[in-house]
């Protein structure tokens, strides 16, 4: 079968080659990949700025945002064949940290878990994968392709969960949100506000096209100024951060009103100087009670939260988000415009 693989810490390494087809362990599905979404992440390991192969090998299967059909299920699972499904991307280490063992490895305390497409586990960009039964989330088969978008809803499930959570500090009842950021993460974290019943806001620095065009059609409202008018406009109770723009991040956080809580999503470059008064963001954390909170990757409730929403929601608008779908073999295309403000999909069908 055809796999797309990267030589982790090589820049420059990425190629379509031919690998062995899959064998699925006896609790493991055998799945025929429709599609892998491309993010921030694949094109940081393409660069050669991190990702690990599996150990013994040189070569790392690429690919996290998963979607594909069962071929074949283990007897006894949920799972029958042409189901959609999508795969887990991380995995507990195998001697698992107290978070680990309790089933939030999105929350692992020692660093040694392991990730699908990232770190010491082939991804799901080849024309089959195997993924055990435990690790894989049906998915409403009238998304089709826009089910590719499934691990990137898992991630603000999460970040809204850890919200909540924060919330339940004491009596919390959230009316306004502001998501900082238009890309595929803020505008399905817009998405969630929305079927929450939210006034929701959206921030991001274009003045036309698909970004204001998809905030208006949830019903949500759109801003292109600074963030600070935006928070004049929409005082919000809960801001979520998906720019991983520094400068924006520390903003939101005095930009809330009392009893406010920021997450954030968006991870932020090294090697950036920010001034800062600290003094005066200390004094509004402090005397407001507020809250900043960080969030990353996600568990399987998360996962399972991700597919629910994902059903709820209009599927003629997810699509929209899926600027680009290239062949596999035009993958270098896909990393050229894929990241955090399209998101582009390559299809493994027919490839």
């Amino acid at each position: 079968m055809r796999a797309l693989t990267v030589e982790p810490g090589r820049a420059n390494s990425a190629q379509v080659e031919d690998v062995p087809d899959p064998t699925p362990g006896d609790d493991e599905l055998l799945v025929r990949a429709v599609a892998v979404g491309v993010c921030g992440t694949d094109k940081e390991i393409a660069r050669g700025e991190y990702g690990w192969a599996p150990p013994g090998r040189p070569r790392l299967v690429l690919g996290h945002e998963s979607l594909g059909r069962v071929e074949h299920a283990p007897a006894g699972s949920d799972f029958s064949p042409g189901d959609l499904v999508v795969g887990v991307v991380r995995r507990p280490d195998p001697e698992p940290c107290g978070a680990c063992a309790h089933g939030e490895w999105d929350m692992c305390r020692n660093g040694r878990y392991t990730e699908r497409g990232i770190k010491s586990l082939d991804g799901f960009a080849s024309q089959l994968w195997t993924t055990p039964a435990a690790y894989t989330v049906p998915v409403d088969d009238r998304l089709g392709p826009a089910g590719v978008l499934t691990e990137p809803t898992s991630v603000v499930a999460k970040a809204w969960e850890q919200v909540d959570r924060t919330g339940d500090r004491a009596w919390f009842a959230p009316r306004t949100v502001l998501v900082t950021g238009a890309g595929p993460i803020g505008l399905l974290a817009a998405m969630i506000g929305v079927q929450r019943g939210l006034d929701v806001h959206v921030l991001d620095r274009v003045t036309e096209g698909v970004k204001p065009e998809l905030v208006a059609s949830l019903g949500a409202t759109y801003h292109h100024g600074s963030l600070a008018d935006a928070a004049r406009t929409a005082r919000p109770d809960v801001v979520i951060e998906a720019t991983g723009v520094g400068s924006v991040a520390f903003d939101a956080m005095a930009e809330t009103g009392s009893y406010g809580i920021v997450c954030l999503t968006g991870v932020s470059p090294r090697g950036r100087t920010l001034q800062i008064d600290a003094g005066a963001l200390n004094r509004e954390l402090v005397l407001e009670n507020d809250v900043v909170v960080g969030s990353v990757n996600a568990n399987m409730r998360h996962y399972r939260a991700a597919a629910d929403h994902l059903a709820q929601a209009d599927v003629a608008w997810l699509r929209r988000l899926i600027t680009t779908t290239v062949p596999l073999g035009d993958f270098a295309t896909a990393f050229d415009q894929g990241g955090d403000d399209v998101k582009v999909v390559i299809s493994l069908e027919d490839s």
